[in-house]
């Protein structure tokens, strides 16, 4: 059993720990291997460096240390042995004190000196945590690991002489009985007896090789987290622990970043196929993850995913190397007389370049080493100056099962290709049991999530709203998102998050997700608004499938669409100002789609909540050409003309109108038909055609003193001032036995917009209340066309049509 720093960080943790060891013991006998207390490691060489920089600081971090293990010895050691145990621990504390006072002295710290310094962690705890089971009545022996691990020379990261300390181990534990054995980790002698360390992971390596020695039944690593995740569990909140793993797939976890494991730590059970078990110190009662020598086989092809951030990406590259040997061979070596460590290596097959990855620590050494290497080439222009990246991190996906699985790789990059995470590199092994990329240090978290979604998570997607516009279109949308989220996850597998809201004066970001039972409040306490400041925190959140909603009629908002759609951030729409401006715009919004892979949907700009533009679409993409469109495109003009007679003034049923939400706050947008012309000019586009708002032939039906009013009351006043215009329209309307309707038109390539006497019989005429209707005559649909019909406004029928397009975002 091996306990880290975490297990044995305070006195809380060293109890669970001693009732751990209370229970396993009654049935097994233990060889217990402990690190240093946690965070001891690292206020050691904190101390130390102070000391050798003549900063009389290092006392304070020395009386840290001190404090830290008398407050642990008081929380567990009974008082019958406390003084008893005090004392052995300020010994070994002032022996600690009298070196770094030496390190002030001669300020310098040789690696031998390192040694011994770090040992002095390990030792405290290890005394301890013994101490601790024999005051409670748990008999337990202590062991010097140094006795028992012998090393070469090399100091700070010591060779194992496997012979001469597996001999040791085995002596020891043949005459030794104890149920428990108590050892300190990482640190070791060398054969002429000086102490050495083990370096990074010493303390599980000296698990391993105990556990090998003695061929264990297993091997036993606790830890704070319940096992190997399937990801971190920090930037991942649905990783779960793996069950079982391979030795091959643990090695390659945790050589990308899964920290619960130290991969050279791995290897002397390996080859006695000695089980590993992950387990967590603090719910000791939970599985874990077992590792062995093949995992027990599930259908997932993928068992993990893991990262390692602080990369650099190091670029060799030139003309002078295509075919010509050597130039690997030398970088490589380069870099090892260096002592640099390469992570990621990737070389195109035309040997133009070899990219490689390296800590950033490192790169800056890296670079001059080689340039120096390369001196000549160089100078001949053979190849160029080294190229160094940073700011970069690698994600890798391991499992096994991976190669007998077509389509991982694919399934990886094109899912971090939807979420706009740039790949600036990769590597693949012949094995196919690890696929890396280099990306971005900031896509980290996002590259994480998406692929955890893509390998782990199929069953639910997460979605990340970002709405701006919470009128009354933008408020029942956020309740039918709030009321449908059960029946969307369950249903849909889709989780639904509005994580950003905006109006026009405030807007509030919650990455996590916003209470949409008070986002009012919420929305009232937050920051002022800013187009610029939205669209910034949104890219900043990075978060995957994310989904910008525009439930304005806003032009400056409309005009920021290239902006989301170039971050791969999706738009859906029911502002129709991007949609109907220049042909230009409109069309390089539809390229930027297709470019990113990013949907622009904007379905509500026709028809509120109806399928006017996806069936468009679907009759286009199939190979349907339309030749004409007739319909009525104005839910609020339809209102209108339907309450509108004789015996109800125009003036009060316009105002009727935008009382009931059916027209713009501004209601000459609609009377004036511009919106109709809009509609119209959107359906000419989407079925191929350009055409542009001028080229809309417009037939109003406004008097000039309407069309000229400066603000919207003055406009009302002109409605009540000229009734006798509007009551002449209805006056011939019904006199023709007609129905007016405010009807679009396209055809033979031109389209115009106007009222129109409907007559009895006809499509539109019974069309009632705020109703919608549309008809395609397409080549399929000649003589009796495709109709849609249905309540074309309303906020409610509006918002289900915004809904109905983040689902289809979604989906996409």
């Amino acid at each position: 059993m091996k306990f880290g720093g975490t297990s044995v960080g305070s006195a809380k943790n060293i109890l669970q720990v001693v009732s751990i060891l209370k229970q396993l013991s009654e049935h097994s006998q233990l060889a217990v291997v402990v690190s240093a207390v946690g965070g001891v490691t690292d206020s050691l060489l904190k101390a130390a460096k102070l000391a050798v920089e003549k900063s009389q600081e290092y006392n304070d971090e020395f009386n840290n240390i001190k404090d830290k293990h008398l407050n642990i010895v008081d929380g567990l050691i009974s008082e019958q042995y406390n003084a008893m145990v005090k004392e052995v621990i300020l010994d070994k504390l002032d022996q600690l004190k009298q070196l770094l006072d030496g390190l002030y002295l001669i300020n310098e710290l040789s690696p031998k000196t390192t040694d011994k310094l770090l040992s002095f962690g390990e030792g405290l705890s290890s005394y301890i945590i013994s101490q601790a089971l024999n005051s409670s009545g748990i008999e337990a022996d202590l062991k010097n690991s140094q006795e028992l691990i012998v090393t070469d020379e090399q100091h700070t990261q010591a060779g194992v002489i496997l012979g001469l300390t597996n001999a040791n181990i085995k002596a020891y534990f043949k005459d030794n009985k104890s149920a428990i054995t108590i050892l300190p980790g990482f640190i070791s002698r060398s054969e002429k007896g000086e102490l050495t360390t083990l370096g990074r992971g010493g303390s599980d390596y000296t698990a391993a090789l105990i556990a090998a020695a003695l061929k264990a039944d297993e091997l036993q690593i606790w830890t704070d987290v319940s096992g190997m995740y399937t990801a971190n569990p920090k930037l991942v909140k649905q990783a779960r622990p793996i069950e079982s793993i391979s030795y091959q797939e643990a090695v390659e976890l945790s050589h990308f970043g899964a920290k619960v494991l130290y991969p050279p730590t791995v290897q002397p059970v390996l080859e006695l196929n000695i089980p590993m078990v992950i387990k967590n110190t603090m719910a000791p009662d939970e599985p874990g993850t077992l590792i062995t020598e093949t995992g027990i086989k599930n259908i997932r092809p993928v068992k993990g995913i893991s990262h390692i951030g602080d990369i650099a990406l190091l670029t060799l590259q030139g003309n002078g190397m295509v075919g010509i040997p050597g130039f690997s061979r030398r970088l490589f070596e380069t870099l090892a007389q260096e002592k640099i460590n390469i992570i990621l290596i990737t070389q195109a097959s035309s040997e133009h370049s070899i990219c490689f990855g390296i800590k950033v620590e490192d790169a800056e050494r890296a670079k001059k080493a080689v340039d120096i290497s390369f001196e000549n080439e160089i100078a001949l222009h053979k190849i160029d100056p080294i190229l160094v990246e940073t700011g970069l991190a690698i994600v890798a996906i391991v499992g096994d099962n991976m190669k007998n699985h077509q389509g991982i790789s694919g399934r990886m990059f094109s899912a971090l290709g939807r979420n706009n995470v740039n790949v600036r590199a990769i590597a693949q092994g012949a094995s196919e049991r690890n696929i890396s990329a280099v990306i971005d240090e900031k896509d980290v978290r996002k590259a994480l999530n998406t692929l955890h979604e893509s390998f782990f998570e199929v069953e639910t997607k997460q979605l990340n709203l970002f709405i701006t516009g919470v009128g009354n279109v933008g408020e029942r949308l956020i309740e039918q998102i709030n009321s449908q989220a059960p029946f969307v996850k369950e249903r849909l597998k889709m989780k639904i998050r509005v994580i950003g809201l905006s109006n026009s004066r405030k807007m509030v970001f919650d990455k996590k997700g916003l209470d949409l039972n008070h986002w009012k409040r919420t929305l009232e306490s937050g920051e002022v608004a800013s187009l610029d400041g939205f669209l910034d925190m949104i890219k900043s959140l990075n978060l995957r499938n994310s989904i910008f909603v525009d439930v304005t009629a806003n032009e400056d908002v409309a005009y920021k669409y290239d902006q989301y759609l170039r971050a791969n951030i999706a738009v859906v729409a029911c502002n129709k100002i991007a949609c109907s401006s220049d042909f230009g715009i409109y069309s390089e919004l539809k390229r930027l789609s297709r470019k990113y892979n990013t949907p622009f949907l904007f379905e509500t700009n026709v028809g509120a909540g109806l399928p006017v533009i996806d069936t468009l679409n679907h009759l286009i993409n199939s190979g349907d050409e339309v030749h004409s469109i007739k319909a009525v495109l104005s839910g609020s003009l339809n209102f209108i003309f339907n309450n509108f007679s004789d015996q109800v003034r125009f003036h009060d049923v316009v105002r009727l109108a935008q009382e009931e939400g059916y027209t713009e706050p501004d209601p000459r947008i609609d009377l004036s038909g511009i919106d109709v012309a809009r509609k119209i000019l959107i359906l000419v586009r989407e079925s191929g055609i350009e055409m542009n708002l001028d080229d809309i032939e417009m037939d109003g039906f406004l008097t000039s003193a309407a069309t000229g009013a400066k603000t919207v009351n003055d406009f009302y006043q002109t409605l009540k001032d000229e009734e006798g215009h509007y009551q002449a329209l209805y006056r011939s309307a019904k006199e023709n036995n007609c129905q007016l309707k405010f009807v679009a038109e396209f055809a033979d390539g031109k389209a115009k917009v106007g009222l129109q006497e409907i007559p009895s019989g006809h499509p539109f005429y019974n069309l009632e209340g705020k109703d919608n209707i549309v008809m395609f005559y397409t080549a399929r649909y000649s003589e009796q066309p495709m109709i849609i019909k249905g309540a074309g406004a309303g906020a409610d029928v509006t918002a289900s049509g915004l809904f109905a397009d983040i689902i289809r975002a979604a989906n996409n």
